[in-house]
């Protein structure tokens, strides 16, 4: 097969009208790319909520089960970070006769950071501990 001498005119000519396209493709791609990003980070956010609002529950019901409710939201409060208290709300006790402690923590997801505004997503964790009798 021989090649045709008019072929590396023909593949410099493709080049230059290929020129730019790269920046092109990039800028129409970064705002994907971007929200992409804060899409995941979002995702991030919320599911470290639920850990936080699981830890603080547990550490709240063996707080209540050793001393008190007023114990429970003190342990509660101390488990958390600052920038998640701003939505917190907290219920420690024991359900109606029950030998079973409770403490549920409800909290909201932030948006992007904590601390600048919460998602409408309520987190709730619930934990329960046997009542010791004296």
């Amino acid at each position: 097969m021989t090649r045709d001498a008019g072929e590396p005119g023909r593949i410099r000519t493709r080049l230059r009208r290929d020129r730019g396209q790269l920046s092109v493709e990039f800028t129409g791609m970064v705002p994907i790319i971007l929200v992409t990003l804060v899409l995941l980070w979002q995702a991030v956010l919320v599911g470290y909520t639920f850990t936080l609002a699981s830890g603080a529950a547990d550490e709240g019901v063996r707080a209540a089960v050793g001393d008190s409710a007023a114990g429970c939201r003190a342990a509660v409060l101390e488990r958390l970070p600052g920038a998640w208290e701003g939505n917190l709300d907290v219920e420690c006790g024991e359900p109606g006769g029950s030998d079973v402690v409770k403490a549920t923590v409800r909290l909201e997801a932030p948006v992007l950071f904590p601390g600048f505004a919460s998602l409408p997503i309520p987190v709730t964790a619930t934990a329960g501990a046997a009542a010791e009798g004296e």
